[in-house]
């Protein structure tokens, strides 16, 4: 292995990249994937989640108590910079670092903390997304639900979609993609709701016809959605939020049944949910469910850069 000229706990960092670099590298190139993780909090003293976006690199730096002051942390992170670039073999420009703090509810997700639109485009599953590499705390694409991306590609053909806090609309393109008869996509976000539209756009797949996309309260919405509308539903709720239709705040572990009750009662005879959430040690009440199915599938939508490291429940849901 190369050791690389570096003092210290950096070394120690260089080192460990360059083994999972190798080693998720190597698996992501047999598969054909261009977007991967490769590094995720390794070493505590160098708390990263570090992701490959096909030729560049977004790192988030997890927030904790480090100690040092700004100056010396802004340092700091440009010597983490240094070591990801050579040990890659990339500029330095092409690796984006952000510090990723808690989120406050489901509205952290839209803080927008930078202004400078470093957009790429990228590959995945034969389709085009895109992400923006500085401006929000996410890039657009979420990787740990490649698999569940085509899962979902699979079972659409034929029918009507909608597509419940869409994000940046990655479901709702591979339900079009997959031949969906109608897909509607609906967030609260403005800023989301036109992304979704732009990723729609550019794999040349969006028919206003067919394509629905809705800047909405997701919480406001299922309360009147008509029964027996859609054949497949994609539901990604925040573990806690809250709502102007809602006496008290949304807590995906107490609420779940009665939000999936509701999900059940707008699908058709042979509708289909996927659902999942990112509450750890979450448990599905399927007692509770008036569905012939419910089927956790979590381990097989867990790619292999998130073996061991992803804390998301997904279930397929059958009514």
């Amino acid at each position: 292995m190369t050791e690389f000229n570096f003092t210290g706990r950096l070394s120690m960092f260089a080192n460990r990249l360059q083994k999972v670099w190798k080693h998720f590298g190597k698996i992501a190139r047999k598969q054909q994937i261009q977007c991967f993780r490769f590094y995720d909090h390794d070493l505590p003293e160098f708390p990263f989640a570090i992701e490959w976006y096909d030729g560049v690199v977004h790192a988030a730096e997890y927030k904790r108590r480090h100690g040092m002051d700004d100056e010396e942390h802004e340092a700091w992170l440009e010597s983490c910079r240094k070591v990801i670039a050579t040990v890659l073999d990339i500029p330095e420009t092409t690796v984006f670092i952000k510090q990723r703090q808690k989120k406050a509810g489901r509205q952290g997700q839209y803080e927008k903390f930078a202004e400078e639109k470093h957009e790429k485009i990228v590959s995945e599953g034969g389709l085009k997304f895109i992400v923006n590499l500085t401006d929000y705390l996410d890039t657009g694409l979420f990787l740990d639900h490649r698999i569940t991306r085509g899962m979902v590609r699979d079972e659409a053909a034929g029918k009507r979609v909608l597509n419940l806090f869409c994000y940046t609309g990655s479901f709702s393109v591979y339900a079009a993609h997959g031949g969906a008869r109608s897909v509607t996509s609906v967030d609260l976000s403005k800023t989301y709701i036109n992304w979704a539209k732009r990723n729609m756009q550019y794999n040349k797949l969006y028919k206003p016809e067919v394509h629905e996309f809705v800047q909405a309260d997701v919480m406001e919405i299922i309360q009147d959605l008509p029964a027996h509308t859609f054949d497949l539903i994609i539901c990604d709720p925040p573990t806690f939020s809250n709502s102007k239709r809602m006496t008290e705040h949304f807590d995906v572990q107490r609420d779940h049944v009665v939000l999936l009750k509701k999900l059940l009662k707008a699908c058709t005879d042979e509708g289909v949910i996927f659902f999942s959430n990112n509450l750890r040690n979450f448990e599905m009440d399927r007692e509770a469910l008036p569905a012939t199915v419910v089927k956790d599938i979590t381990g097989a939508t867990t790619p292999f850069d998130f073996q061991g490291k992803l804390h998301r429940s997904c279930f397929i849901i059958r009514k």
